[in-house]
């Protein structure tokens, strides 16, 4: 069974401001919580992304057992957009979509995730017992860094 995952904030910046920020794989492990050990393994740290860049990374996101995320970007629209998918990692099936909207405060940033768990029906039970509130946590902890970084009065 395929899962939503849908949040949108505000950023008050400038559209570029946001593109370079989350085109930069550099940063994902700025906007994850600290105790995922998440960690970018491939060096990008001078270019954005492209369709087809292949990311990965080392995290642990359950009882500190470390595991490899793969992940590719199939889609890049510049300055508006880009989807990342995974080829390799926990889930059987992951497609984030990244979009970026100017308006009059700066840009309105909207993320959806479509995921599937592994396993069938234990798959269904650990989505619903902790893997949805895993996720929604570290989309929450995504907000509030962003919020500190593009949003507080300077």
């Amino acid at each position: 069974m395929r899962f939503q995952l849908y949040r949108e904030q505000q950023l008050n910046c400038d559209l570029e401001t946001a593109w370079e920020f989350f085109s930069s794989p550099g940063n994902l492990s700025e906007i994850t919580p600290k105790d995922m050990g998440f960690q970018v393994l491939s060096d990008y740290s001078d270019q954005n992304i492209y369709e087809g860049m292949i990311i990965e990374y080392r995290l642990s996101p359950l009882l500190n057992i470390p595991l490899k995320w793969v992940t590719k970007i199939t889609q890049v629209e510049y300055r508006k957009s880009f989807t990342d998918f995974q080829q390799k990692g926990p889930y059987k099936y992951w497609n984030h979509f990244h979009e970026f909207i100017p308006n009059e405060k700066g840009v309105l940033m909207k993320d959806t995730v479509d995921y599937e768990l592994p396993f069938g029906l234990l798959g269904k039970i650990a989505h619903q017992i902790f893997v949805r509130k895993k996720l929604e946590n570290i989309f929450n902890y995504r907000f509030r860094f962003l919020e500190r970084k593009f949003n507080q009065k300077k």
